[in-house]
C-alpha cells in the first residue's frame, strides 16, 4: 500500500487522485469516480469533493491501494 502525505488536516478526493499520478486532470478524477473505479475505506465514492484524512484508505482500479498519511509541516 502506497502513502499519500499530506500537511493539511485534510486532502479532497480529487486532489488525492491527481496527486497519486491516478488521474492527470480533475476531469479525468470525475469519470474515475463516476465509473466506480474508486473505493475510500471499502464504499464505493463517487465525490470528488470527499475529504479524506490520516488513516483513510484509497483502492483505485487499475492504479492501487494508497493510504492517507499526516506529514509535519
Amino acid at each position: 500500500m502506497n502513502e499519500v502525505g499530506i500537511k493539511t488536516e485534510y486532502i479532497t478526493l480529487g486532489q488525492m487522485l491527481k496527486l497519486a499520478s491516478c488521474a492527470s486532470t480533475g476531469g479525468h478524477a470525475k469519470v474515475l469516480l463516476e465509473e466506480g473505479a474508486v473505493q475510500v475505506n471499502g464504499e464505493t465514492e463517487q465525490r470528488r469533493g470527499r475529504k479524506l484524512y490520516p488513516g483513510d484508505k484509497v483502492q483505485v482500479k487499475d492504479c492501487g491501494a494508497f493510504v492517507i498519511a499526516s506529514q509535519e509541516a
